[in-house]
C-alpha cells in the first residue's frame, strides 16, 4: 500500500452520465452492476463522513450482524441458568436493507425478546451433548395436515366380523385408531377449470343452443380465493408480480402482472376496506402503541423528487418516504398491526391515527426508540424508549471494554429474565409492575449508579463511544425505565420491530410500489395479514370470508375481526342470525359511525 495514495475526484453525476452512455452502447445489462458499485460506493462514503459510527458498527453494516445474545457479545461468560429468556438478540438484516434506511440502522434492527433465546453452556461440546430438542423439529404427524383432503379407504377383502383369515378362529373387529398415510401433490397457486359448453344449432331456424354452467362453476371468472392467495404471496411474503406471473404461466394458467393488481384491487371493497376501517379505529384505542417506519420506494413520489416537486405542501423539504408500522395492544384482543406509506414519519402517523381516540380514554403508552421523528410534540401519550436499542449502544463496543460491556449487559438480562417470568406466570399488568418493583429496580438502581459513576470519576472519556452509550442511557433513563412505574409499559419496541420486517421484506423483494393508491392497497393487506398472525388466524381463510359476506361486514365490521370472525361463520351454519343485535355484545365495537380512513 502506498504511503501516500493518489487522491481522484469523482463527480457523483458525471459517473452516473457515464453509465447512462455505457448503457446505450452494451446495454442495461452491461451497466447495472457498476450502477450498483456506484450506489453502494456512494452509501459508504456517507457512513465514512458520519463521524458518529462506530468501526464495528460498519462492519455489521457491511458484512451483516451477528446475534447480540450476551452468550455471543461475551462469549467468556457462562450461562448458569440454562433459562430461555436471555437478554434480547439483534435479528438478520441485510447490508442493503440498512443501507437504503438512510437514517440510524438501530431503528430498523429488530432485535428478539427474551422468550426466544436458546440455553448455552460453558462449551460446544456440552451444549450438543445436553441441549433438549425444539418442540417443532421433528415429522409433522398426520393430524397436523388439516388443509388435506380425508379419504376413507376400507379393507379391499375383509369386513368387521369376519373370521381372522390367519388363525381362522377368531372374528376381526374394527379398530377405534385407523393408519393415516400423508400424500402431497404440488399445485400452482392460482388453479382452473375450463368448461366446455356444448352448443347445438338449429338446421332449420339456425337458433343456437347452449348448455347452461354448472352452479359450482359460479358467476366470476376470479374467485375471491384468486384475490385472497395473490395478496398473501405479494404483501404477506413479499412475492413480486412478475414471479407470480412465471410461476403461473409454467403452469399453463395465465395471469399477468397487471391482472393480478386488477384483482386485489377490486377485491378491497369486497369487504377488506370496511375490517380495515375498523381495525383503524381499534388500533387507535389501545392502551399501549409501538411504532417505528422504514424507508420506502414509491416511484410516483421518486418522479416528484426527481423534477424538483415538494411531497407535501406543508413541508416543502420533506424528501424521504417511508412505511410505518404502529402495533396497538389492549387487554381483552390480540395485537393490531397497522401500516402506512407515504411522505410522513412514524410519529405523525400516530398522531393522524390518534385522532381517532376517543376523548374519554386516558392517554396511551407510546413506545418506540429515541429519534425525535417517532415523538412529535404534540402527541398526548406516556412515552416510553426501547431499552434493547440503549443495550445495543454497549454491544457496539464491546471489543474495546470488555469489562463494562460484560457488567450493564448482565444487569439488562437480569431485567429481561424478571419479565419472561412475569409472562410465564401470565400475571396481570400491575402483578408484573409489583414484581418489577421488587426484583429489577435494585438492579436498574445500581446500574445507574454505576454509570454516573464512570463519568463523575473520570474513568470514561465522555466524548469516547463508552461515554456516548452511558450518556444515551442517562439522557433517556426515565423513558428507559417506565416498566418500572406504569402497569403494563414494555421494556423494548421488539415485537414492534419484527412486524416491521414484513414491508422490509417486500422492499427487499419488491422493490417499491409504483403509486400511493398501490401503496395504500398495500398497507391495507399488509394490516389485516399481519393482524391474522397476531392472532393465529389463517389470512387466507380470513381475506376470503371477508369477500363472500362482504355486505354483512360493511353492516357490523366488528363482528367480521381476526378474531373473532369465525364466531360469525358458526353462526351461519347453524342458521342463527349473524346481522342485526350481535355486535351489541362486541366490546370492540365503536359507540360512534366508523370514520373514514
Amino acid at each position: 500500500m502506498k504511503p501516500n495514495p493518489e487522491v481522484i475526484e469523482l463527480d457523483y453525476e458525471q459517473l452516473h452520465s457515464k453509465l447512462d452512455q455505457i448503457e446505450q452502447v452494451m446495454g442495461q445489462e452491461m451497466a447495472q452492476p457498476f450502477r450498483q458499485l456506484l450506489e453502494w460506493y456512494a452509501v459508504l462514503l456517507g457512513l465514512l463522513r458520519d463521524k458518529t459510527i462506530s468501526i464495528q458498527r460498519l462492519k455489521n453494516l457491511l458484512f451483516g450482524p451477528s446475534s447480540e445474545r450476551t452468550s455471543h457479545v461475551l462469549p467468556g461468560s457462562s450461562d448458569q441458568s440454562g433459562d430461555a429468556a436471555s437478554a434480547p438478540a439483534a435479528a438478520e438484516e441485510s447490508a442493503a436493507d440498512k443501507s437504503a434506511a438512510g437514517t440510524d440502522n438501530s431503528d430498523e434492527r429488530a432485535a428478539c425478546t427474551a422468550d426466544s433465546a436458546a440455553p448455552s453452556t460453558d462449551s460446544a461440546s456440552n451444549k450438543d451433548a445436553t441441549r433438549e430438542r425444539c418442540p417443532g423439529h421433528g415429522r409433522n404427524p398426520a393430524k397436523a395436515y388439516t388443509g388435506c383432503a380425508t379419504v376413507i379407504v376400507t379393507h379391499e377383502s375383509l369386513h368387521p366380523g369376519d373370521p381372522c383369515p390367519d388363525c381362522a378362529n377368531g372374528t376381526i373387529y374394527r379398530q377405534s385408531r385407523w393408519s393415516p398415510v400423508v400424500r402431497l401433490k404440488g399445485q400452482p397457486p392460482v388453479g382452473g377449470t375450463v368448461y366446455q359448453l356444448e352448443k347445438l344449432r338449429c338446421q332449420l331456424c339456425g337458433k343456437i343452443h347452449t348448455a347452461e354452467l354448472p352452479q359450482e362453476a359460479g358467476p366470476d371468472k376470479y374467485d375471491a380465493t384468486v384475490a385472497s392467495i395473490i395478496a398473501m404471496l405479494r404483501y404477506g411474503e413479499g412475492v413480486p408480480w412478475n414471479r407470480i406471473q412465471r410461476i403461473q404461466r409454467l403452469a399453463g394458467i395465465p395471469l399477468p402482472a397487471s391482472t393480478q393488481w386488477e384483482i386485489v384491487r377490486d377485491a378491497v371493497g369486497k369487504g377488506p376496506q370496511a375490517a380495515y376501517d375498523h381495525v383503524l379505529w381499534l388500533g387507535a384505542q389501545g392502551e399501549l402503541l409501538h411504532n417505528d417506519d422504514t424507508k420506502m420506494r414509491v416511484l410516483s413520489l421518486m418522479e416528484l423528487l426527481k423534477n424538483q416537486q415538494p411531497l407535501r405542501d406543508d413541508d416543502p423539504d420533506r424528501r424521504g418516504v417511508f412505511t410505518t408500522n404502529i402495533l396497538s395492544r389492549a387487554n381483552g384482543r390480540p395485537p393490531i398491526a397497522l401500516f402506512f406509506t407515504g411522505p410522513y414519519h412514524s410519529g405523525e402517523n400516530l398522531r393522524t391515527l390518534l385522532r381517532k381516540r376517543d376523548d374519554q380514554l386516558p392517554p396511551p403508552i407510546q413506545m418506540c426508540d429515541a429519534l425525535s421523528r417517532n415523538m412529535p410534540d404534540d402527541l398526548r401519550v406516556v412515552l416510553a424508549n426501547c431499552l434493547t436499542h440503549g443495550r445495543r449502544n454497549f454491544v457496539d463496543v464491546v471489543a474495546a471494554f470488555p469489562a463494562e460491556v460484560e457488567y450493564v449487559l448482565q444487569c439488562l438480562k437480569k431485567v429481561y429474565k424478571i419479565d419472561a417470568q412475569a409472562r410465564e406466570k401470565q400475571l396481570s399488568p400491575d402483578e408484573r409492575l409489583r414484581l418489577h418493583q421488587e426484583n429489577s429496580r435494585p438492579v436498574m438502581e445500581e446500574l445507574q449508579r454505576w454509570l454516573k459513576e464512570q463519568l463523575d470519576e473520570k474513568r470514561v472519556e465522555p466524548n469516547s463511544s463508552l461515554g456516548d452509550a452511558i450518556n444515551y442511557m442517562l439522557r433517556h433513563w426515565e423513558k428507559l425505565t417506565l416498566f418500572l412505574r406504569v402497569p403494563g409499559a414494555p421494556l423494548d419496541n421488539n415485537i414492534c420491530e419484527r412486524a416491521l420486517k414484513m414491508a422490509i421484506r417486500h422492499r427487499r423483494n419488491s422493490l417499491f410500489y409504483k403509486t400511493l393508491n398501490g401503496a395504500r392497497v398495500g398497507d391495507l393487506y399488509m394490516s389485516l395479514i399481519h393482524t391474522c398472525y397476531f392472532c393465529d388466524a389463517d389470512p387466507f381463510d380470513y381475506l376470503n370470508q371477508l369477500q363472500r359476506h362482504h355486505e354483512r361486514v360493511a353492516a357490523n365490521p366488528g363482528d367480521w375481526m381476526p378474531w373473532n370472525y369465525q364466531q360469525q361463520l358458526a353462526r351461519a351454519e347453524s342458521g342463527s342470525p349473524t346481522d342485526g343485535h350481535s355486535s351489541a355484545s362486541d366490546p370492540s365495537s365503536p359507540p360512534v359511525p366508523i370514520p373514514d380512513s
